[in-house]
């Protein structure tokens, strides 16, 4: 249908995906006497890790909480270095944290990338919350965990038919660079080309 179609200026961009002018990172409790319960918790901080480093680098704001750290302890230091301080909470959610997700949408941004732990509790419930509030959240999947399979794939079912969005650490990356041509795509191929954790 399309062949033989000339056209001068690109289609506009899809109001599904993410880019760096409209979204936020989230990183939720992912604290060292919790995390360390979590299977392949080493591939999920290498890949929060690396969304904070992309974040950075193409002015994602990145935010980030810690849920009761007197009893779980503090966020683990290379993801706490790269977020800065962070508020506590005993609520699940971080929605009790209102403070974190005021003036973001003076900013335009209306759309959350939500990563940490655990899945079915904390990530959840603040996934809920988020969408509850009128914001466009999405997961990437293989930087949440949970301490039970049953319990990280059925809160992803559930997230996934509330209307998150799931996604990947490497997608959300390009997503955010959107172009090869860009200034930042090398330091973007860089950060995908990593050797993931043993």
């Amino acid at each position: 249908m399309l062949s033989g179609m000339h056209t001068t200026s690109a289609l506009p961009r899809s109001p599904e995906l993410m880019s760096r002018r409209d979204t936020a990172l989230l990183v939720v409790d992912v604290q060292g006497k919790l995390i360390t319960l979590v299977p392949g918790h080493e591939r999920i901080i290498w890949n929060i890790r690396r969304l904070l480093d992309a974040a950075k680098l193409l002015g994602v704001p990145a935010l980030g909480t810690e849920q009761y750290p007197k009893g779980l302890g503090p966020t683990v230091p290379v993801l706490a270095e790269r977020i800065g301080p962070m508020p506590d909470k005993t609520a699940f959610s971080c929605g009790a944290c209102g403070e974190l997700f005021a003036g973001l949408d003076g900013r335009g941004i209306g759309k959350i990338l939500v990563v940490g732990i655990e899945a079915h509790v904390c990530v959840q419930q603040t996934v809920h919350d988020l969408l509850a509030a009128g914001f466009r959240v999405y997961l990437a999947v293989d930087a949440v965990g949970a301490r039970y399979d049953i319990d990280r794939e059925t809160a992803f079912r559930r997230m996934e038919s509330a209307g998150a969005t799931l996604t990947t650490t490497e997608a959300a990356m390009f997503e955010w660079c959107e172009a090869s041509g860009t200034p930042e795509f090398k330091e973007i191929s860089r950060l995908v080309q990593e050797q993931p954790p043993a």
